[in-house]
């Protein structure tokens, strides 16, 4: 599973449907390291939640009755605050992605979508403020993963029965390593049994992901390698 933050990061969960509203904090709650801080089912509601409580992200729909989602993300920018936004609508046009973007929201997710999607944003959004967090200088590698943080889900296509942590940790290792490494490595480095670090490179290596390759010794069968693809870093 993935490490959480010690402080649960508070999140208001805004949309215009009650009962999606209670769905989506329902999942909210489901996901390590995160508490749902309030609910809200309209513009107005939503900004006199962040006012009475601390949010640190806001699920934030984009068709609400009385302004829509962009114009609540402009209205906090204008009182100065930078509350992070994950915009969770059914607004799939490119414009509305554009503008949402452009405003300052770091990721959108387009409706309906299962538990696992959110999830996965979630443990990104974690992620990406543990990076925050530890303040200094970053080289390049480090700004290309802050940058990368919240679009760096392992597989947005994972089969039923498969985590998107777990394909995240083997995805971790393979990005950290120098040189292909076998199996038996990379359940070590991630911290998985051997079986399911093979459950998981093999789907990788299906989905053009990660690349094998036979390493030939003096005796015995070919040893498998594993490494990522220059391929799979652009889709990751």
């Amino acid at each position: 599973m993935t490490a959480v933050p010690d402080a649960p990061i508070n999140v208001l969960v805004v949309d215009d449907d009650v009962r999606v509203a209670k769905i989506n904090a329902a999942y909210v709650a489901k996901v390590p390291g995160f508490r749902v801080a309030a609910l809200a089912h309209s513009a107005a509601e939503a900004l006199a939640r962040i006012a009475e409580v601390p949010v640190d992200l806001i699920l934030l729909d984009h068709y609400l009755p009385d302004e829509n989602g962009l114009a609540v993300v402009r209205e906090l920018r204008r009182l100065g605050l930078q509350t992070d936004v994950i915009m969770v609508t059914a607004a799939r046009d490119v414009a509305t992605v554009q503008a949402a973007m452009r405003h300052g929201a770091l990721q959108y997710l387009v409706k309906p979508f299962t538990f696992a999607g959110l999830r996965t944003k979630l443990e990104a959004y974690a992620a990406l403020r543990r990076t925050l967090e530890g303040g200094g200088e970053a080289e390049q590698a480090e700004v290309d993963r802050i940058f990368g943080a919240l679009s760096a889900t392992a597989s947005p296509d994972l089969p039923k029965g498969h985590s998107p942590t777990t394909a995240g940790l083997v995805r971790k290792v393979l990005l950290a390593a120098d040189d292909p490494l076998s199996a038996q490595e990379i359940a070590e480095s991630a911290g998985v049994s051997r079986q399911t670090a093979q459950r998981y490179l093999k789907l990788l290596e299906r989905s053009g992901r990660v690349r094998l390759s036979l390493r030939y010794g003096e005796t015995g069968r070919p040893e498998h390698r594993y490494a990522w693809t220059a391929s799979g870093r652009n889709q990751s």
